[in-house]
């Protein structure tokens, strides 16, 4: 199938169970993320910064980018103009980064923090009990220019099925947990991104509300190779 038909059976799929779906758009070529585009596709994600900028420049400006991918600080400042969503966010350091550029550009960017749940030493992510020691800090609460929406996890690579379930099902407890201690009262505080190409409807299944996929839209093959950030 075409980008064009993965993207309207894929929007099909998770408009009918409330999930937004996320274009994971790395490596994929402007005319490839057009096609996406063209067929109502508006969310993108990219991993690195300098690909992101690159693209940005080139696409329709009503696209809402999301930052996947591991995010340095002192890259935070080339994208905070117009970034729609940092869902990598894996320390207070990085937090008041974002916050301070996002001062900078006079407007306020929505996060989610990243939460380590993989049995694998490559992730990245904060642990369940570094979250709830950053938002109880004084340091988090003088960050204006930043809003929590909720929380992203990366299961393990594997093909047991069982461990993903798992982990996706404690972060889903912990999210619940974390909205009902922190963010009772904000209304915001309403995303919870799991789930990639080979486990998605697993992450569905256990409460993910958005997805990032990749390969099942665009197809595994690499289309450019662009510079790393």
């Amino acid at each position: 199938m075409s980008i064009a038909d993965n993207i309207t059976s894929l929007k099909n799929e998770t408009k009918a169970l409330k999930v937004s779906l996320l274009a994971v758009s790395k490596t994929k070529s402007v005319e490839d993320i057009m096609e996406a585009y063209n067929a109502g596709q508006r969310l993108f994600g990219e991993n690195m910064v300098q690909e992101l900028v690159d693209k940005y420049e080139k696409l329709p400006k009503d696209i809402q980018w999301h930052l996947i991918g591991h995010l340095q600080s002192n890259k935070v400042k080339y994208i905070a103009p117009y970034i729609s969503m940092i869902e990598s966010v894996d320390s207070l350091k990085l937090l008041q980064e974002i916050n301070k550029q996002a001062l900078k550009n006079d407007r306020v960017i929505d996060c989610l923090l990243q939460i380590y749940i993989a049995d694998e030493e490559t992730k990245f992510g904060l642990g369940f009990d570094e979250v709830v020691e950053l938002l109880r800090s004084d340091e988090f609460s003088e960050l204006k220019n930043v809003r929590i929406r909720g929380l992203m996890g990366i299961a393990t690579n594997t093909d047991n099925e069982k461990q993903v379930k798992d982990e996706y099902y404690e972060l889903k407890t912990f999210f619940d947990g974390i909205k009902l201690s922190f963010f009772r009262k904000e209304s915001s505080f309403d995303t919870l991104s799991m789930g990639m190409s080979s486990d998605y409807k697993i992450a569905i299944d256990q409460g993910s509300n958005l997805v990032r996929l990749g390969s099942t839209i665009f197809g595994s093959r690499v289309v450019k190779h662009w510079k790393n950030n």
